[in-house]
């Protein structure tokens, strides 16, 4: 007989949810809700009326393919959302679909938390606790290296 394993409170290990703000970027509408943190997807997932309750249109939103636990691809609409957790915050897409609201690895490692399996909640990334390091984008390290280079002309 298989046991279920168990935490240092003795309760079942399994799911961890959170408590997440979800923002539009465009309109900024916001809604709380609780996600299941989801260390195996890439993306978050957000169920079409939580879209809707965001202010997106189905009709109107722009699609990706992603790849289904099972190996099967699906287009699925994607929507630009900011997604909080206490104090930290990150922009991402999330993919429109099922019944509830997953937070995928980019929001996790881009807000540089991770999950405590054994007390069944996220913390702060014990490699970066002040919180995640931002990069600049792609633009802004070309016009450093630009004005760098135009300073050490003759």
């Amino acid at each position: 007989m298989a046991t279920t394993p168990t935490n240092e409170q003795g309760k079942p290990m399994g799911h961890v949810y959170v408590d997440v703000t979800l923002t539009n970027l465009f309109s900024n509408k916001s809604v709380e809700v609780r996600a299941l943190v989801d260390t195996g997807t890439f993306l978050s997932v957000i169920p079409v009326h939580i879209a809707i309750e965001l202010g997106f249109d189905p009709e109107e939103m722009s699609t990706r393919l992603a790849t289904l636990a099972d190996g099967s691809l699906v287009e699925r609409p994607a929507v630009p959302l900011e997604v909080r957790f206490q104090d930290r915050r990150t922009t991402c897409d999330a993919l429109v679909m099922g019944n509830e609201c997953f937070v995928g690895v980019l929001a996790l490692e881009a807000m540089a938390i991770v999950v405590d399996p054994v007390r069944q909640c996220v913390i702060p990334d014990p490699k970066r606790p002040d919180g995640p390091i931002q990069f600049p984008g792609k633009a802004e390290i070309f016009r450093l290296f630009a004005e760098e280079f135009n300073r050490r002309r003759p």
